[in-house]
């Protein structure tokens, strides 16, 4: 079962700021001093630099191809998101792996074998989005740091749902930090002039995973249907 939680871990991570983590955050030791900017100015670059608020906010449904690469074995996954909904199906040595939440309730399914989504995941999922930097708010930052990682400034953004490594140069996340795990954004692609994570390696519940976006689809190819 360890190796199927994986994805649905990932997909927690991107919605962290929505969330209300209740393990510490882990810490990277780096020298920190008080950022120009204001938590606000962050968050609205960031949007900016993905594209635009209107145009994320304009993304109702994605489809998303990846290739997810665990302990040397290779797993193909499609995920359609809706609003809050989304179903992930996984492919594995020919067996499927499902991951499904319609709104309300969810599921793994690992080969015919349900597990119902822990009662105590459903407020955060509820609160997803298909575009899930739109999780950001403000509002929930008290301050802003600049820290350096690897010889780059980083704008950082930390509550106790965990901390955000922004790219001083670029405003894009670059890294968080959670109780739930880490994950680093590695590089971005443009998808209908919004930038999305390309490869994504992640660290959680010890293991690692490495995530490759092979394919994105906006507002296209998805309908209340699929989360049946």
């Amino acid at each position: 079962m360890k190796k199927i939680i994986i994805p649905f871990f990932c997909a927690v991570l991107f919605s962290i700021p929505a969330t209300a983590q209740k393990k510490e955050a882990a810490s990277i030791s780096t020298e920190a001093s008080k950022s120009k900017l204001t938590p606000k100015e962050i968050v609205d670059n960031y949007f900016k630099a993905l594209g635009g608020k209107d145009k994320l906010e304009a993304v109702k449904s994605t489809v998303t191809d990846n290739i997810l690469t665990v302990q040397g074995m290779e797993i193909t996954m499609t995920t359609k998101k809706l609003g809050n909904k989304f179903k992930s199906v996984q492919s594995l040595m020919g067996k499927q792996m499902i991951q499904l939440f319609d709104g309300e309730k969810g599921y793994f399914d690992q080969m015919g074998t349900k597990v119902d989504i822990p009662a105590d995941k459903i407020a955060d999922l509820k609160k997803g989005k298909p575009v899930e930097a739109l999780a950001f708010d403000a509002a929930n930052f008290q301050n802003a740091t600049v820290e350096k990682l690897d010889g780059k400034d980083y704008n950082v953004l930390s509550s106790d749902k965990g901390k955000f490594y922004f790219d001083a140069a670029t405003g894009l996340l670059y890294k968080t930090i959670a109780g739930e795990g880490n994950v680093t954004i590695k590089s971005y692609m443009t998808v209908d002039g919004i930038q999305f994570p390309a490869e994504v390696d992640a660290e959680g519940g010890g293991q690692k995973v490495n995530i490759k976006t092979t394919k994105l689809v906006i507002n296209s190819g998805v309908t209340d249907a699929d989360f049946k």
